[in-house]
């Protein structure tokens, strides 16, 4: 027996734990819930064959799509990011907060500048009470069309969800596909003037399925177990188009978006937007067989989309491949009431552990229109080249990190004069609006206090033509409290808002021709980037950011740059 307050001893003689008892205790339960990850991401060039052609793509670690990062809520992530392609490289952690920390954000020329051929950068980042799927791609040019994956964030040990515990998961990640060489169909487009040629299939899990040719063994298929229940883990990763998406035979129950829990719902189908995650409950309890999963681009306006069908298979255990997958019924592509109604359905969880502290205060309105238009460019076909802009300014990329100007004070990078609403009102949602608004071009960012709430409401224009557009915003989620048809109301629609148990994301979906209102805390400061996820109105333009400006206290202010932070 171990003398009294030796190392055997359990306590103390004034019964007490000893103090390195303590601290031992401490230690072991602090590694139990939290851990370190590791990650190497080696980017490259590697031939992938799809639709009967081969290319090279650019990949991490030669897999396409890319690695699953996968954490539990309170680890610690580094991801060690050596770029061997030939071009320049960021990658951003979609949907991660990244308290004070940008500079591992990773989107190019705002949080740092890219990653050069034969350099690296580590990403190091915690994962601060969040949980659930998010997912990570490129952040530069459009090399996300390759270059993507999901992030899988799992409670802490011991903690159930708010839903019927799954017997096994899976992740989804849609997808699109070119023949060609995706920068050089940019090029052409740009130096034409016109929009890029669309893809030529959508994928899931980086695969087209059978209805295209030469696919059969580019068919994603997973296997489930009759009477067992499964959570799948859905991301819309495709540049510019929103999907929907169904199961034959099998019904869903959307239990997240964004990372985020919600109220239980079940549905024939989802809706989700370039950007946006969905995580789903799918019970086995169909006539063993083999059915399809299916996904379709959602266009309610007569504008060119891939409006082909990509297909995956859920396939019962036991049963033959030789078995015919049946097709789900999807919503009509322009199914426009079903796309409402299923966004009306998204209620976030707000229980007592996962409450929904919408702001009730406004400290801060802002009202931005989305303008898409024409610029002249004399070497184009038209004369024009399209354009968009925010509040009539299209925004004008720097070539140094706006978060390091921020950081060092650097002048002559960006000016802090974003205007809070539009300079010139007018019928937003009527007739197509073809009048010169004198749109300006520059790095215009708008500055926010510390702690101070914000609504910002997005309105779309027809201006060309209207238009559904997914914002994302970075190092936040915020709730969506209200979304209408036509113009925003500052009068009527703000007593219509849902200030209860809104919708909480990253990602918002403004209707064709409608408003969506936000609300959030900027409460982590630094320079965040504010961007429709269509990556075709992102080149044009369709952009800004915002300065968060430190808090009073050290923990609140932006932490110092990296040592490698990337040179621009």
């Amino acid at each position: 027996m171990a003398s009294r307050g030796g190392f055997g001893s359990s306590t103390s003689r004034n019964g007490h734990l000893p103090l390195f008892v303590f601290g031992f205790v401490l230690l072991v339960c602090y590694q139990a819930e939290a851990a370190t990850k590791k990650y190497q991401f080696d980017v490259q060039v590697n031939n992938v064959s799809r639709l009967c052609h081969a290319k090279p793509i650019v990949t991490i670690n030669g897999r396409f799509p890319g690695p699953t990062i996968y954490a539990r809520e309170g680890d610690r992530v580094i991801i060690n990011v050596s770029n061997h392609a030939q071009y320049n490289m960021s990658i951003h952690w979609h949907g991660l907060k990244q308290y004070a920390n940008g500079w591992a954000d990773g989107p190019a020329y705002i949080t740092q500048c890219p990653i050069q051929t034969g350099s690296s950068y580590v990403y190091d980042f915690n994962v601060t009470g969040q949980r659930g799927t998010l997912w990570w791609h490129a952040h530069i040019l459009w090399l996300r069309a390759t270059v993507y994956g999901a992030i899988v964030i799992l409670p802490p040990q011991q903690t159930a969800y708010p839903f019927p515990k799954p017997d096994n998961e899976q992740v989804l990640v849609f997808g699109e596909w070119w023949h060609g060489d995706v920068e050089e169909i940019v090029k052409q487009g740009n130096a034409m003037g016109l929009p890029p040629n669309m893809s030529d299939a959508h994928t899931i899990n980086g695969k087209p399925g059978p209805l295209f040719p030469c696919s059969e063994k580019h068919t994603f298929a997973m296997e489930v177990e009759a009477g067992k229940r499964y959570l799948l883990r859905i991301a819309n990763e495709a540049l510019n188009d929103e999907l929907f998406f169904a199961i034959a035979g099998h019904n869903m129950t959307v239990v997240e978006i964004d990372a985020v829990y919600t109220k239980p719902f079940t549905t024939s189908a989802i809706l989700i937007a370039p950007g946006q995650t969905t995580n789903v409950l799918v019970h086995a309890n169909s006539a063993p067989g083999r059915y399809f999963m299916a996904v379709r681009p959602f266009q309610d306006v007569p504008i060119p989309v891939d409006n082909k069908t990509a297909t995956a298979i859920l396939q019962y255990k036991g049963v033959p491949d030789t078995v015919l997958p049946s097709l789900p019924q999807l919503p009509s592509p322009n199914d426009t009431a079903f796309a409402l109604s299923y966004n009306n359905k998204l209620r976030s969880l707000n229980s007592r552990n996962f409450p929904a502290n919408v702001p009730l205060k406004v400290d801060r309105n802002l009202f931005l229109t989305v303008g898409l238009g024409k610029s002249e460019c004399p070497s184009c076909i038209n004369g024009t080249r399209l354009s968009a802009s925010l509040n009539n300014i299209t925004f004008v990329m720097p070539q140094t990190g706006l978060l390091q100007a921020h950081y060092s004070n650097m002048k002559d990078v960006f000016t802090l004069d974003f205007p809070d609403k539009p300079p010139r009102p007018f019928n937003y949602t009527g007739a197509p609006f073809t009048a010169n608004l004198f749109t300006s071009h520059g790095t215009r960012l708008s500055k926010i206090a510390f702690n101070s709430t914000v609504e910002l409401v997005i309105q779309d224009t027809n201006l060309l033509s209207v238009e559904s557009h997914p914002f994302h915003l970075h190092g936040y989620n915020f709730f969506v409290v209200g979304t209408g048809i036509g113009n925003f109301d500052p009068a009527k629609d703000p007593s219509k808002y849902n200030l209860v148990d809104p919708p909480e994301r990253n990602t918002v979906g403004v209707p064709t021709g409608g408003w969506s209102a936000i609300r959030f805390r900027a409460d982590n400061p630094g320079v965040w980037f504010f961007h429709c996820h269509l990556e075709l109105h992102t080149g044009w333009g369709l952009k800004t950011a915002f300065v968060v400006e430190d808090g009073p206290e050290k923990n609140q202010a932006v932490r110092p740059p990296p040592k490698d932070l990337p040179p621009c």
